[in-house]
């Protein structure tokens, strides 16, 4: 056991449930050995309490590093950001600029912009704007969408209400009971189970909100479905984009099927590890928000715009969406290849620079946590959830690949032996988490 593992000992003691981040609990990864601390992280790779390298194949900051750890021109943004003052009684200039790119790459629908510093926020935001257009109380839901009341309401009453949209077994525990049946969920490719919800609630549903591309492949008809319905209800439909927006095309995922939101909710990839979120939308829909108070202080600091802004400049000079792409379909590829190969039972489903890694087999959590022992006694962070960053390399990608062959060889003989718990050094990952993205 080194330091990490040991600060993470006397954390536990004094942080509530450990960490921040349910996303960043070594309990998730690997329980008692996972390196929770990091003293330094370089392009892809991460160096712990004891200054062990590690290369990220797991979550690549959860999801926000696209362009990879400490990226130079991102760096120099913020940098001279904070050396000119990252918080003032008037507002930053970058404000604007990146209203002004993100509402360019979202023509023609997008007129209008909005920022806040966390997803969770974000969504809460533009579901305030949303209830504040219609004047209705009543959310429609498909994905993972933070962890703001409006949406954990939906498990009052019934807590499997979430089981199907990412998270399984949350407990809504401090949230209002009066909120029951004003969040509801419906199924993925399912515009039945939108419709059962319309039908029920005809006249009381003020908005939709869905992640536009998940896990699974898109049906065909699918989103344009749920836009003829929100058309149809008064609804306003927003678009979920934390996860997946800017890692496939520059902007939401949704302009390759060519169907528009009223709004969208962009994070994660936004600032290239440096807090900034954004909702963008209509005028008609996003001017809602001049009637509702929405306000926070640390919303206008410098630092997010500044990043936000050389985020975007740089993505589209290196056109960042077509590397991850590229080392996206290198890791399915070795993945689904080498479990192939060792006749392992591995299933992956995946936005290609953003794979979820599946086992199909009655202990698969113990699975996977042994492939999370193995890899990270290789050098490799690696989680069931695997995020792509234009920081590799072909080289690094290879050596993953084989390393990963090599883990494979050795989980197909302890299952095969039925020997995999016995090989673990410490307990069993914990479940509920294998294919949260937020």
């Amino acid at each position: 056991m080194g330091r990490s593992q040991e600060l993470y000992k006397k954390a536990k003691k004094i942080i509530p449930t450990g960490t921040e981040l349910l996303s960043k609990r070594p309990e998730m990864f690997l329980p008692e050995l996972w390196p929770s601390y990091y003293t330094k992280a370089e392009g892809c790779k991460v160096w712990d309490l004891d200054q062990k390298q590690y290369y990220d194949f797991a979550q690549m900051g959860v999801g926000s590093c696209t362009l990879g750890y400490a990226d130079q021109d991102v760096n120099d943004a913020v940098i001279e950001a904070i050396q000119n003052g990252s918080m003032c009684t008037l507002n930053s200039y970058e404000e604007v600029e990146l209203a002004e790119r993100l509402i360019h790459l979202h023509k023609p629908w997008a007129e209008r912009a909005r920022f806040a510093r966390s997803g969770g926020e974000a969504c809460a935001i533009a579901i305030r704007i949303a209830r504040a257009k219609t004047r209705r109380n009543r959310v429609a839901f498909c994905g993972y969408h933070g962890w703001s009341d409006w949406y954990i309401s939906a498990n009052i009453g019934d807590e499997t209400q979430l089981d199907e949209q990412l998270l399984p077994g949350l407990k809504p525990t401090g949230v209002p009971r009066m909120l029951q049946g004003t969040a509801l969920p419906f199924l993925y490719n399912n515009l039945n189970s939108l419709q059962d919800l319309v039908e029920k609630y005809p006249d009381d549903i003020a908005a939709i909100i869905m992640e536009p591309r998940r896990g699974e492949e898109l049906q065909p008809g699918f989103l344009e479905g749920v836009r003829g319905i929100a058309d149809k209800i008064g609804a306003v439909l927003i678009f979920d984009e934390i996860t997946a927006g800017f890692r496939v095309c520059l902007g939401g995922i949704h302009k390759l099927y060519k169907v528009h939101p009223d709004m969208a909710v962009f994070g994660k990839a936004l600032g290239n590890g440096f807090p900034i979120t954004a909702v963008i939308g209509t005028k008609d829909v996003m001017d809602a928000a001049e009637a509702s108070f929405i306000s926070s202080t640390f919303w206008t600091e410098r630092i997010g715009f500044a990043a936000g802004v050389a985020t975007l400049k740089k993505m589209q000079e290196i056109d960042s969406p077509q590397i991850l792409v590229h080392y996206g379909d290198k890791i399915v590829k070795a993945l689904t290849e080498a479990a192939q190969r060792n006749g392992l039972k591995l299933c992956v489903s995946h936005i290609t620079p953003l794979a979820h890694i599946d086992w199909d087999y009655d202990n698969g959590l113990a699975v996977q946590t042994l492939y999370a022992q193995i890899m990270l006694d290789k050098g490799y962070l690696v989680s069931s959830a695997i995020y792509a960053t234009t920081a590799y390399n072909d080289e690094i990608i290879d050596n993953f690949a084989r390393d990963t062959e090599e883990a494979f060889e050795m989980i197909a003989d302890a299952v095969k032996q039925n020997t995999v718990e016995k090989q673990l050094r410490g307990p069993v990952k914990q479940s509920g988490f294998a294919r949260l993205v937020k």
